[in-house]
């Protein structure tokens, strides 16, 4: 019985053996045509799915070949990435769908890409058309978002004059002479920039996605990356609005500091810290213009490397329970500290924490006098390693008298030198921004927009939720604490958030 055990089994492997050489000789002429070959171009296979659901497709080899279509007037550019269109593909190539784009990837990960961050895309898409809105509107252009209702202002007030009614026409986008639609340049629109592109996929939804741009300018350091941003471009039809460029991006933001040159819209998105890129960022954004950067080295930011952090971003971060919104602090701290050396100070719109990174959205002013306010709105601050209370210390003062504004130095510290509640030490963090981190009216606006429109995005949900959360946040509360801590300082049970509130 064991010799016909093991003669069965060596009958099985002759027979698996001899299945695999008759498969590798079917595909034999099929492996040499795609080697003799190699630029053979391949149709999308096509799926229907809805453009926000993103997918990726492999291309199969054995696929029908197809020509390369012509590219597209900015008229055809809206719907370049919702109708399958037959695009030249590269052996081995791979196709990623997100939001209205159709994005080309090598499957050898030459180009980085990372399926997380839709929501971070979703969001940055949203926020930049909440932005464009309001700065067309200045430029007497009237921003139009397919699938969103027009917009209808009602004056409650039934005695307004005939001035006030012209003063509402002259500053509101109502009375705007010209329209911007996605997909179509805008010569009065928006200049934008994304240091750190990769393959691109972020600058072509915000070619596709945004009205009111008139240029996006996608770079990155790879030559492979800069290729592949303009072969996407070209797939989705906005080379009309896109630019591929292989540049540092230190330098290239650093040759965009003139006035005339400067972006409206920087996006900063780098595989970890962007400290490296402040600098020339803070420069070259134009007066009152959006500058949106991700933090991805949370290590460091939230405690575990304070003297790293303080390298980087020029404060120190410790171990609490509040360490994310502390890290949004210290960037913003930063930004606030870069552009005060060339007379600028920071407004932050949004800034939230979510996966495993940070992402904030600041506008850069210019202006002297208030340039002299940042030392009064960075704070230290005072965390009892024992029952985690904490304290802040201004690191400057300010007091209004009248038209004119007294500055001096600040006085402290506000603690003893153990906790007066447990009797523990102190760790000293920061300094970090202070003031508010959001500016709770645009937050809204971007909220009723995302929320009336819901098909828009791939993660509406999701972005409704985060801005909802934001706009309960206390304004002028810096930092918090837990209830589960606070229960466990006092040694009592929990009770429920919703029995707290």
């Amino acid at each position: 019985p064991l010799i016909n055990r093991k003669s069965r089994v060596r009958v099985r492997k002759c027979h698996r053996f001899h299945l695999m050489l008759l498969q590798t000789a079917r595909l034999l002429p099929l492996i040499i045509s795609c080697r003799s070959h190699p630029s053979l171009s391949y149709s999308v296979p096509r799926r229907r799915r809805s453009s926000m659901d993103p997918h990726v497709t492999t291309i199969d080899p054995s696929g029908t070949p197809a020509e390369s279509p012509a590219a597209g007037s900015s008229s055809d550019a809206m719907h370049g990435a919702e109708e399958s269109s037959a695009v030249d593909l590269l052996p081995g190539e791979t196709v990623v769908k997100e939001g209205k784009a159709t994005i080309l990837f090598p499957n050898a990960n030459e180009v980085f890409y990372n399926p997380v961050q839709e929501f971070n895309r979703d969001l940055t898409c949203a926020v930049i058309t909440e932005f464009a809105r309001e700065l067309m509107a200045q430029r007497g252009v009237k921003v139009l978002v397919p699938g969103e209702k027009e917009r209808v202002v009602v004056s409650l007030s039934e005695e307004a004059s005939d001035a006030d009614k012209q003063v509402v026409e002259k500053n509101g986008a109502e009375v705007a002479k010209d329209t911007a639609r996605v997909g179509e340049k805008c010569e009065k629109g928006l200049r934008v920039l994304e240091g750190l592109a990769a393959s691109g996929l972020r600058s072509v939804r915000f070619a596709l996605e945004v009205p009111g741009l008139q240029s996006v300018t996608a770079n990155d350091f790879s030559s492979k990356a800069a290729v592949l941003i303009a072969r996407n471009a070209e797939c989705n039809r906005v080379s009309h609005l896109l630019q591929a460029s292989c540049r540092d991006a230190s330098m290239l933001m650093y040759e965009m500091r003139g006035k005339k040159e400067r972006y409206d819209v920087i996006d900063l998105d780098p595989y970890g810290s962007p400290a490296a890129f402040l600098d020339a960022a803070v420069q070259a954004i134009s007066e009152g213009g959006l500058l949106c950067v991700t933090c991805t080295d949370m290590a460091v930011m939230a405690g575990n490397s304070g003297e790293t952090c303080y390298s980087k971003y020029g404060s120190v971060s410790i171990k609490a329970k509040y360490c994310h919104e502390m890290a949004l602090r210290i960037i913003l701290h930063s930004l606030d500290q870069r552009a005060g050396v060339y007379q600028r100070y920071i407004q932050p719109l949004l800034s939230i924490s979510a996966d495993f990174y940070i992402r904030v959205f600041v506008r850069v002013f210019t202006g002297q006098a208030t340039v002299k306010n940042s030392a009064s709105k960075q704070a230290l601050v005072y965390n009892c390693v024992g029952c985690g209370s904490f304290h802040m210390q201004r690191m400057g003062r300010r007091i209004s008298n009248g038209k004119h504004m007294k500055y001096s130095a600040a006085t402290g510290p506000p603690v003893g030198p153990e906790c007066e509640h447990c009797g523990q030490r102190h760790q000293l963090g920061g300094p970090i921004w202070a003031e508010a981190i959001h500016d709770r009216e645009f937050v809204q606006k971007v909220l009723a927009a995302v929320s009336g429109n819901p098909s828009r995005f791939g993660t509406s949900k999701r972005v409704e939720g985060m801005l909802s959360m934001v706009t309960e946040e206390l304004e002028d509360v810096p930092l918090y604490y837990t209830v589960d801590n606070l229960s466990s300082t006092i040694h009592c049970n929990t009770p429920s958030l919703l029995q707290f509130r």
